[in-house]
């Protein structure tokens, strides 16, 4: 483990208000042996961090024959759910094939698309899946926008080390045939939502585009953001920020942290 990596995100973690929580977990993809742990295990509400694993299992039921992702989902309005996304904006009976439906889940967080997903595949089977991928502390408890679940406690959970192992998988083909592990990280690198991991990061490095393949979440009490940084020295990091006080703090915390990750692991030395 590299000292000044540790050294750095260390300080930087203390140097942040007494309330505000903070797990991380970060792995190189070029040193095995530069990575950081804090509060990495720690079970925390996923926001859309969620939608990652839910991706996973859309596209696992593809490739055994159970989903097919150019079939027509015709969405009702009883589907239709706020928040993020614009499907709710769409026309009852509207058409929408089922790679649209993942795509929109990933890139900008749409809430019903995610709903009608959960619905097809089976909540307790995506969570099933999840288990079988180590994601022992992660689950899933509830649908999108499901208010009433999350005040009785019936919240979506992930850790840090296990959104980080799931995107290494990803990247290294190892849960699916390397096309459509290659379609989810497309779908990860057209992520909107830039105000974290990437906010401070060069476009390049070396002639080349730094490109940030990531899912971003959002609650009142919870920013976060888990992605895989395409960088000279490629790395995998999750940042969780609870109790930040604003979004806005919290977005600043994941990029400041992700910045330090690149001053140290990211770059060309």
């Amino acid at each position: 483990m590299s000292q000044p990596l540790t050294d750095s995100l260390t300080a930087y973690i203390r140097s942040l208000p007494p309330t505000v929580r903070v797990s991380v977990a970060l792995e190189s993809l070029a040193d095995s042996s530069e990575r950081f742990y804090y509060r990495a295990d720690e079970r925390v509400p996923s926001a859309s961090l969620i939608k990652v694993p839910i991706m996973v299992a859309a596209m696992t039921a593809a490739q055994a024959g159970k989903l097919d992702l150019d079939e027509i989902h015709i969405l009702t309005d009883s589907e239709k759910v706020g928040g993020a996304g614009i499907l709710q904006t769409y026309p009852n009976r509207s058409r929408i094939s089922y790679t649209e439906l993942v795509r929109l889940m990933i890139t900008i967080s749409d809430n019903t698309a995610t709903n009608i997903l959960i619905s097809d595949l089976g909540r307790e089977a995506i969570n099933t899946q999840m288990q079988s991928w180590g994601m022992t502390q992660s689950r899933l408890n509830r649908v999108m926008m499901d208010t009433l679940a999350a005040r009785q406690g019936r919240e979506n959970y992930v850790t840090a080390r296990e959104m980080n192992q799931l995107l290494t998988k990803i990247h290294e083909h190892k849960l699916l045939t390397p096309a459509l592990c290659e379609q989810m990280l497309t779908f990860l690198k057209q992520n909107e939502d830039t105000l974290t991991i990437p906010h401070l990061l060069p476009p390049q490095a070396n002639g080349k585009p730094v490109v940030v393949a990531h899912k971003t979440g959002v609650l009142a009490y919870v920013r976060g953001d888990a992605g895989i940084v395409f960088a000279p020295r490629p790395f995998v990091l999750t940042v969780l920020v609870e109790n930040a006080g604003t979004e806005a703090a919290g977005e600043q915390t994941i990029a400041d942290l992700a910045f330090l990750v690149w001053k140290i692991v990211g770059k060309i030395r």
